[in-house]
């Protein structure tokens, strides 16, 4: 069984860009934007685009299921306000097709928030039902619930929430999970000892479950456990700590799904994937 490592990389000046970026650095798996991630709208997608997508992932060795493509910052499944959830909407589907295109079988995204207005319950259940919204209307892609910090108002920081949202969404083979390390050490999951690592994904197990778990995003974290706060360290200079990542890698239950590094510097990725392939 094989670890697919690699980080979330630039598609800058075309989508390719990101296969020789990930190439670069010496990883099999890599993450992207397929559109700007600050619009709510983007061109669509050319032929060409695709083709030479497809083409250069094929040269290149990559396999479509290690690539985690992640939707924009401004889509918010659980907006309690209409207009913005229709724009969150139209924008989902938008990512959601995109990734049918181009062949890619996942996309991640932050699950939203309920800005205060609406229950944790509500905004959950409207997640669910977004979800199933964009489902019915592409093929082949898994929607990709990624654990957030719970900073704000935003959802998805508990496991028992996520299984909430999992809960409500109809085809449960084309739904599934991202955990952020540094997001569930925030949340309160303490991953930096042996006894809170197995606790933590034990939760996991119980909660949701590891056959809906599809990607990892690998980073250390600059606040404490508990903290609700989202900040990225470098591999083995947060509060997480290098034995984390010890266990990690030797755990086979993240084999063959795309472990994605948004640690805060990228010159040290190719170093960082290499140390933990060292492990």
């Amino acid at each position: 069984m094989t670890k697919y490592i690699g980080a979330h990389v630039s598609a800058s000046g075309g989508l390719g860009n990101a296969i020789l970026n990930a190439e670069a650095i010496g990883a099999n798996a890599f993450a992207l934007f397929t559109r700007n991630q600050r619009s709510w709208t983007s061109k669509p997608l050319t032929t060409d685009e695709i083709h030479t997508f497809q083409q250069l992932l094929i040269e290149r060795g990559f396999q479509p299921q290690h690539v985690l493509p992640h939707d924009s910052y401004l889509i918010n499944l659980g907006n309690p306000e209409e207009e913005n959830l229709l724009k969150s909407r139209n924008a989902f589907l938008d990512e959601m097709t995109r990734c049918q295109q181009l062949g890619l079988s996942l996309l991640n995204f932050h699950p939203g928030a309920h800005l205060n207005k609406i229950s944790e319950e509500q905004c959950l259940d409207q997640i669910a039902q977004e979800i199933n919204r964009a489902l019915n209307q592409t093929e082949g892609v898994t929607a990709v619930i990624e654990n957030t910090a719970g900073q704000g108002s935003n959802l998805g920081f508990k496991f028992s929430q996520i299984a909430r949202i999992i809960s409500g969404v109809d085809d449960k083979s084309r739904v599934g999970v991202c955990i952020d390390t540094c997001h569930a050490f925030a949340a309160g999951y303490d991953l930096s000892t042996e006894m809170g690592y197995q606790f933590s994904f034990d939760e996991f197990e119980q909660e949701v479950g590891f056959k809906y778990l599809r990607a990892i995003h690998l980073n250390d974290t600059k606040k404490g456990c508990g903290s609700r706060v989202d900040r990225h360290e470098t591999l083995g200079n947060g509060f997480i700590g290098k034995e984390f990542f010890k266990r990690f890698m030797h755990d086979p239950r993240f084999d063959n799904i795309p472990i994605i590094l948004e640690t805060p510097d990228p010159s040290l990725w190719s170093q960082e994937i290499a140390w933990l392939r060292s492990l």
